[in-house]
């Protein structure tokens, strides 16, 4: 199951369902275009940001090779290194750069691929009650579990929970 993280856009014109469709579904995990063809994915992605920290990592690691006078092997091998890192923390590198842009993280949802996580997460969206923004359609916290009573299990000194004695209790 693939999982994904769901971000939604900043408030716009106060009708939620409109942006309902610029609500972004980020994909958990390996990245393989953002390996593969790490510039384009960037641009593709409008991360700016991510795009300038990249050209100046990649071009400091460049200047450190070519002042120790390093092979062509070596450039090549850290490029290879650079682009893997991005692969891995593709999902992170998106996460940051909608987070600057005002998007909310608004939970986590799977499925078998990407389509059904969306399907999955617009059903609890829309089926619930006064589902004006994602915010509200989260379900309430659990109810509190009842008070343990220490005595039913044979201890007999209130001051203990378990084996550990509370803070300043006197023995």
């Amino acid at each position: 199951m693939a999982v994904y993280t769901v971000h939604e856009p900043p408030a716009g014109h106060g009708n939620p369902l409109p942006d309902a469709e610029r609500i972004v579904f980020v994909h958990d995990g390996f990245s393989f275009w953002a390996f593969l063809v790490t510039p384009i994915w960037i641009l593709w992605h409008r991360m700016w940001l991510v795009l300038l920290g990249y050209v100046v990592v990649l071009a400091a690691f460049d200047a450190a090779l070519l002042v120790f006078g390093a092979s062509r092997i070596a450039f090549s091998v850290i490029g290879l290194f650079i682009s893997l890192l991005v692969g891995f923390e593709a999902s992170t590198l998106r996460r940051f750069s909608l987070r600057r842009r005002g998007f909310r993280n608004v939970g986590i949802v799977s499925g078998a691929d990407r389509e059904d996580a969306e399907r999955r997460f617009f059903g609890t969206w829309l089926t619930e009650p006064g589902s004006g923004s994602v915010a509200e359609a989260r379900p309430a916290a659990p109810p509190p579990l009842p008070a343990a009573n220490p005595t039913a299990h044979g201890l007999h000194d209130p001051d203990v929970i378990g084996l550990f004695p509370q803070p300043g209790a006197q023995r």
